[in-house]
């Protein structure tokens, strides 16, 4: 489960509690699969014939990846709509042409990405921004300005793991890598989200959300997150850079504390769940006309 994995999971239980009906098509036995299960959703085989099926007994398709839009191009006999959560540039093959002019709608995680499918001239009014929506969660009222700062553990080298460990030695402080973040985050003085190429980041609004100080790398989606100074520290992928934010963070008790409040805010006004389910629903009905 990633983050947007999460996204739907959040999706279905809104568009639920709204009272609509939906069926997950999914890979069967992957965690998002057995997750819904557990919420109490239909669940069924993402497949062709799985998508022409179900296509012909819905209302609109909502395709949440690649494959899924692949699929949906090819099979779903009603109006589709198609998130889109990488930052990285869209192909200008034919196919890929082909597969982008099929969409009647493309919901875009960060203005970063909507401006990607523009350069692929995607109709501006195909393109909607919808932010990634955060659960309402508990403030980690026991926080502690000597908890370790938090960095996600992550094969991915984009990820900027050993950029990080450099950047926290000059700067002499602890930083623990963590593959669970949502646990890590109880007890976390700071998150730093380092990165070369993000759609939004959905790790630092979790962090954000939860009263939990974030320094992040000034890319892509990202930088649409948090503004710099009252909400979040952003910086440049270069170690002495952020080593002189880790070291500021640590020193300064006043900022901590008022990071801690503006991210709590800026999530709550810009990042809530209902505004995602909400956003999510306009695009729909003008894909319905």
């Amino acid at each position: 489960m990633r983050g947007g994995q999460y996204q739907v999971l959040l999706l279905l239980n809104g568009l639920r509690e709204k009272g609509h009906q939906s069926v997950l098509l999914a890979c069967k036995g992957a965690p998002l699969w057995g997750a819904a299960v557990s919420a109490g959703h239909h669940v069924a085989p993402a497949s062709l014939p799985g998508v022409w099926y179900w296509s012909g007994r819905s209302e609109i398709v909502h395709a949440h990846d690649a494959r899924a839009h692949t699929l949906a191009a090819l099979a779903s006999r009603k109006s589709f709509v198609v998130s889109r959560r990488v930052a990285f540039p869209v192909k200008r093959t034919f196919s890929s042409r082909w597969k982008y002019g099929r969409a009647a709608g493309y919901l875009a995680v960060s203005e970063y990405v909507a401006a990607e499918l523009r350069k692929v001239h995607v109709p501006a009014e195909r393109i909607h921004i919808v932010y990634d929506g955060v659960a309402g969660t508990t403030t980690a009222e026991n926080w502690d300005p000597s908890y370790p700062i938090v960095a996600l553990q992550s094969p991915d080298p984009g990820k900027l793991g050993t950029l990080a460990k450099k950047a926290a030695e000059l700067a002499g402080v602890e930083v623990q890598f963590s593959t669970d973040l949502p646990t890590s985050f109880r007890r976390a003085s700071a998150f730093l989200y380092l990165s070369d190429s993000e759609g939004l980041g959905s790790g630092a609004l979790l962090a954000m959300s939860l009263g939990v100080p974030v320094i992040a790398s000034k890319v892509g989606g990202l930088a649409e997150v948090f503004v710099h100074g009252s909400s979040g520290l952003y910086v440049r992928n270069d170690a002495e850079e952020i080593a002189n934010a880790l070291g500021t963070l640590r020193g300064d008790l006043a900022l901590a504390l008022r990071l801690r409040t503006g991210g709590i805010e800026r999530v709550r006004e810009r990042f809530s769940a209902a505004k995602m389910i909400s956003d999510t629903l306009a695009v729909y009905e003008r894909a319905l006309g």
